[in-house]
């Protein structure tokens, strides 16, 4: 068996759809593979001057709906594919708590969706994936 222990990140963007279609695919052709899907949410932060503002609790809770529903999005797609698979909310940032996560839970790949950023925005900006890749001591599969 290639992988036992699958995490696939998913925001519930098109490169993550991709993400957890492919994880699907790799748990449907690998026997006693098992499958979690991760998605990882972060409360908006606002800088100002040296600090942070405050944000108020009626945003926090707007992205906190919004990270459930993406959650339920990904189990309505197991269950349309017919895979039994671990679903996690977790809140943090992205990058690190998917490496966590895989540390944590002994999983030996992540598959992740790339937002398909280049050049100097992806050095400007960073991207999850890239960190992902860069940290991370297992093998990553990156959809594009």
């Amino acid at each position: 068996m290639l992988f036992s222990k699958i995490v696939a990140a998913y925001d519930g963007s098109k490169a993550s759809n991709k993400a957890l279609d492919k994880a699907i695919e790799l748990v449907k052709i690998s026997p006693g593979a098992s499958l979690e899907v991760l998605h990882v949410f972060d409360f908006p932060r606002f800088y100002v001057a040296e600090g942070f503002a405050p944000v108020p609790a009626s945003v926090n809770q707007d992205f906190y709906e919004l990270a459930e529903k993406t959650v339920e999005e990904a189990k309505n797609r197991l269950d349309a594919a017919g895979v039994t698979a671990k679903v996690e909310l977790i809140q943090g940032a992205p990058a690190e708590g998917i490496l966590d996560y895989a540390k944590k839970h002994d999983n030996d790949v992540i598959i992740i969706g790339s937002r398909g950023l280049g050049g100097i925005r992806e050095f400007v900006l960073g991207s999850v994936s890239h960190n992902v890749v860069q940290h991370a001591r297992i093998p990553v599969l990156v959809i594009k």
